[in-house]
This record gives C-alpha cells, sequence and structure tokens, in this order.
C-alpha cells in the first residue's frame, strides 16, 4: 500500500548527522572565549536551530553575557562587532564541520527504507548554505545523500518561520503539507513543522535537547538519562510537538501511526 505520507524533512545536526549537536556549540563557545568573554554550555544551546548570526545576536542579548561585553568593551556589542562575530563563526564552523558530519546511528537505514517505500525526504538547518555544503560533503562518503537540503540563508527568514519547510516541499514538487512530517531536535524545528502545518516530531536523545555524543550518553546512569530524556522531552510537548522519539532510528512506529491518522482524514493541528 501506498503511504499516505509524502514527504518527510529533517534537520540535520543533533538530528541526522552530528550526535549531540556538539558542533555549532564547540564554535560559540570559542569565538566568546576568543573575545574574553565566558559563555556556558546552556547559553549556547539556548538559539539552537536559528540562523547562525541571529544565533549569535539572540547569546550577546543573554543579560549575563551582555554584562561580560559591557564590562569589558565600555558598550553592548555593535552591529560591526556583530559582523565580526559571525565571520569568526563561519571560518571556525568551515574548519570543524568535518569532524561532526557522520551520520547518527540508525540514520541512513532509515533513510533507505523512505526510499523504498516512496516517501521522499529532503533536509533543512539553520547553517548557512556553506556550511551546510561542506557538512554534506563530509557526510556524503557515509551513505547520506538527501535529494534537497535547504539552508537558512536561503530563505526570507529562518526557523521557527515556516520558509525553510516550505521551500524544500516546493524543491521536491510535493504537497500539501498536512501529508508532509517536520522531524528536528529543537523547539525551533517544532515551531518550524507546525507553523509550516506540517506533523512535527522532536528528537530528544541525539540531539541538542540532551547534548551528548553517543560515547557520553551510554556512558550516563540509567536513571540519570531517564530524568534528562523526561526533561528534554517536556520542552518539546510545551512547543507543541505532536511526537517525540529519542532518535531518527526510532522514527518507524510513528511514521505508521500518522500514516493512518492520515488515511482516517486527520491533520495535524496548528
Amino acid at each position: 500500500m501506498n503511504s499516505p505520507i509524502r514527504a518527510i524533512l529533517f534537520d540535520l545536526a543533533g538530528t541526522t548527522l552530528d550526535h549531540g549537536c556538539l558542533a555549532p556549540v564547540e564554535v560559540f563557545l570559542e569565538v566568546f572565549r576568543r573575545h574574553a568573554i565566558t559563555a556556558t554550555h546552556a547559553q549556547a544551546r539556548a538559539p539552537m536551530g536559528t540562523h547562525k548570526r541571529d544565533h549569535l545576536r539572540q547569546m550577546t542579548e543573554m543579560p549575563e553575557l551582555r554584562a561580560q561585553w559591557e564590562g569589558r568593551y565600555g558598550h553592548p556589542p555593535t552591529e560591526g562587532e556583530l559582523d565580526r562575530l559571525y565571520e569568526q563563526t563561519v571560518a571556525l564552523q568551515l574548519e570543524c564541520l568535518p569532524r561532526h558530519s557522520l551520520p547518527i546511528r540508525g540514520v541512513t537505514g532509515l533513510l533507505s527504507d523512505l526510499e523504498q517505500r516512496g516517501i521522499a525526504w529532503g533536509v533543512t538547518t539553520g547553517y548557512s548554505k556553506l556550511m551546510m555544503d561542506v557538512m554534506l560533503a563530509s557526510a556524503r562518503p557515509h551513505g547520506f545523500l538527501p535529494p534537497v537540503a535547504v539552508s537558512a540563508s536561503e530563505v526570507p527568514d529562518g526557523r521557527p518561520a515556516p520558509f525553510l519547510c516550505w521551500t524544500a516541499l516546493m524543491r521536491l514538487g510535493i504537497w500539501p503539507a498536512s501529508a508532509c512530517v517536520n522531524v528536528g531536535d529543537t523547539v525551533l524545528d517544532v515551531e518550524s513543522g507546525r507553523n509550516a502545518g506540517m506533523w512535527s516530531v522532536a528528537v530528544v536523545e541525539t540531539g541538542n535537547g540532551v547534548g551528548m555524543s553517543e560515547a557520553e550518553l551510554e556512558a550516563l546512569p540509567a536513571a540519570r538519562r531517564i530524568a534528562i530524556r523526561k526533561a528534554a522531552g517536556a520542552q518539546f510537548m510545551a512547543a507543541g510537538a505532536h511526537y517525540l522519539v529519542d532518535s531518527v532510528a526510532e522514527l518507524q512506529p510513528v511514521i505508521e501511526e500518522i500514516e493512518e491518522r492520515i488515511r482516517m482524514g486527520e491533520k495535524p493541528s496548528r
């Protein structure tokens, strides 16, 4: 039976590649460190999913980081200084991405299954096109070959706006959005999918919500892992996620449930 799901869109870092969404955090911390500003992992992760320049702006607007900046430089960050932060971020990110472009365990198998079932798929990302292209080139030898990929620098506004999703669906030549699924590991991914009129699935353990490498995650005591997963999942549900999965590798039962709901005439709630 043909699937009533027309397409599934996936985020990159933390969802399909780069377990724990480590590359962006590594770079943001280093960029601020070079300006003698100490940012925490939580601060670096909070705006995750946005265009990287917007991400930097949101970090500089955090009271603790703004106070550090004003204490050192005597004024809030200027647009010119934000431009320089972004230029440094781009350079460091391009250097860092090839080290963080491995597909997350189980992802390529799931994507192969989708193709065999005739479900189209593509990727979207808060990275710029240049960053995205570097990441995809590094992932290609590992069997990760998205038919369509859209970056935040190619649309009028990044997440939580729906434009990344809509552009990817347009390039795939697929509609309606209500027969499509968006999968990501940040609150903004969830909101973007919902704003696009799609089913929205949040990835909990492999992404930004938990923020750990596979080895770090596996080393956690069971109770601690459950507690972290629960806290991250609660944030996604509050943002309106229709479903939660620990990783893309566990998406198949959700796909089957969404298929049944579509066959019953349901559309994703807005």
